[in-house]
């Protein structure tokens, strides 16, 4: 793919920086300028709320049907473009090119899902203690919406959050991660294509510290969601408090993958490496601390760490490659310091532990498939959230240790239970501090349920019913008629 200078979209118009920087985007897989976005500023992204504040009423006073009609030929149009997409996703983010088909055909997903919706926002009636009295809550938009993305899954994020906002009847700027902006962008094009009128939909892209910060701390915006570590959302936080900003917030995890000794090993093994690698480790709910019964855990850590050091890393484009590249360097530095630092603790590198040998991985940013055992759960790095292509595993007397140890911590996004024990099942269910539980299965949400976290791993979610939800708030009328 050649080179592209992307703009910014605006008020139905492309643009570039008031200022004109730019950020240079590099493929992961060798450090080649995959193309160029605005860096944009301040004032960009003063424009862009003040577009989607003089849009949002006209657009609230259209029928939801109407305002889904433009969401679902906005999932038709990327549906029909969604091998470039699919490209595009891969050289700038490093996934999969498998993957990143599956991320076009997820996000084409949450655009449909949220256009489906629009006849099922709903209000209540209900009675009052006067006489000829009822009282109505209504469900209605926020107004203005900021949807600020995360570089892992950027077209899926976008979609995510786009649609469930435009179908309640907000208007949205969209934050393109800096490190993947070009397909958010371009996705912009599609926006324009199926005729969102103007400034419903606005995109800057730009730095965190500049137009992010405008974008959370101007009295314009009504809701912000954001996807993103729990370090960022805990800035975000204390910069939407000025302005009682409501807050959608979808942060880090820490998933704990607890396995008894009545399951089939070799079949959990594979949900595991799986679970663990899928993405480069670059998923909030991978598996990234194992607790594994103790009768069984000799047994399972070494048939999961021959699976894991069979994994080809390799080009994305390489449909034989199971794990690419990280997404940059600052990343991979991150890596190696949770390496040492779990060394430096008397931990045990089982395999991996840093970049892969071979003229391939020159350049770029690699890092091996990493395996860590004799930890405590005290060490940082079964505390700590990794991102990336590394897990951690200990042995446990049973299930009472394995949740003691799975909630001593500050995060509770996602969590997995292996056991065929229905009663092991529940009583896991029950007692996990996290938001979202996979039993049996491997990750991966689906549209229906609902994503969110516990603790520092967020407030609010994504998806379903409440998902929707969470771009509406409630208005009391007290309908006297007597």
């Amino acid at each position: 793919m050649s080179k592209i200078t992307h703009k910014m979209y605006i008020d139905g118009q492309w643009a570039e920086s008031t200022d004109g920087q730019a950020i240079t985007v590099l493929n992961p897989s060798n450090e080649q300028i995959v193309g160029y976005a605005p860096q944009g500023t301040r004032e960009d992204a003063k424009a862009a709320l003040a577009s989607s504040e003089a849009a949002q009423v006209e657009w609230a006073r259209m029928p939801a049907q109407k305002r889904a009609e433009y969401v679902a030929a906005l999932a038709n149009k990327l549906e029909e473009q969604g091998e470039v997409f699919a490209q595009m996703v891969t050289e700038e983010q490093g996934k999969l090119l498998t993957d990143a088909r599956g991320e076009v055909a997820g996000s084409v997903g949450f655009l449909r899902y949220a256009a489906e919706s629009a006849r099922r926002i709903e209000g209540e009636i209900t009675t009052s203690e006067n006489a000829d009295e009822q009282i109505w809550i209504q469900r209605v938009p926020f107004g203005v919406t900021v949807g600020l993305l995360a570089w892992n899954y950027p077209l899926a994020l976008a979609a995510r959050k786009l649609g469930n906002a435009l179908v309640t009847g907000n208007s949205m700027v969209l934050m393109p991660p800096a490190d993947t902006p070009l397909t958010v962008l371009e996705f912009g094009k599609l926006v324009e294509e199926v005729g969102i009128p103007k400034g419903v939909v606005n995109i800057v892209s730009g730095l965190g510290a500049e137009v992010g910060d405008e974008l959370v701390r101007n009295p314009i915006t009504k809701l912000v969601t954001l996807t993103g570590s729990s370090e960022v959302g805990s800035i975000l936080y204390r910069s939407a408090s000025d302005n009682i900003t409501a807050l959608n917030l979808e942060l880090g995890g820490k998933a704990p993958f607890i396995v008894m000794d009545d399951i089939d090993v070799d079949e959990v093994v594979e949900l595991a490496v799986q679970s663990g690698f899928g993405n480069c480790g670059q998923i909030c709910t991978s598996n990234e601390r194992m607790y594994i019964h103790e009768a069984i855990y000799d047994e399972f850590m070494v048939k999961f760490i021959d699976k894991v050091k069979a994994l080809k890393v390799g080009l994305p484009t390489d449909d034989t490659v199971d794990v690419g590249p990280k997404v940059n360097a600052r990343e991979i530095e991150n890596l190696e310091a949770h390496v040492a630092k779990a060394k430096a603790a008397g931990a045990t590198i089982a395999c991996g532990g840093g970049k892969p040998a071979g003229e391939l991985f020159k350049q770029g940013y690699w890092f091996e498939p990493t395996v860590i055992t004799d930890v405590t759960n005290d060490m940082a790095i079964m505390k700590e959230e990794v991102f990336g292509p590394i897990v951690a595993a200990m042995p446990v007397t049973g299930l009472e240790q394995a949740l003691a140890f799975a909630n001593d911590i500050d995060l509770g996004l996602s969590g997995y239970i292996y056991s065929k024990d229905v009663r092991t099942i529940m009583k896991a269910v029950n007692e996990l501090e996290v938001g979202e539980i996979y039993v049996n299965r491997p990750n991966g949400e689906l549209l229906n349920g609902f994503h969110t976290g516990f603790k520092r791993s967020g407030i609010g979610g994504e998806d379903g019913k409440y998902g929707l939800e969470g771009y509406l708030q409630k208005k009391t009328v007290y309908f006297n008629y007597g």
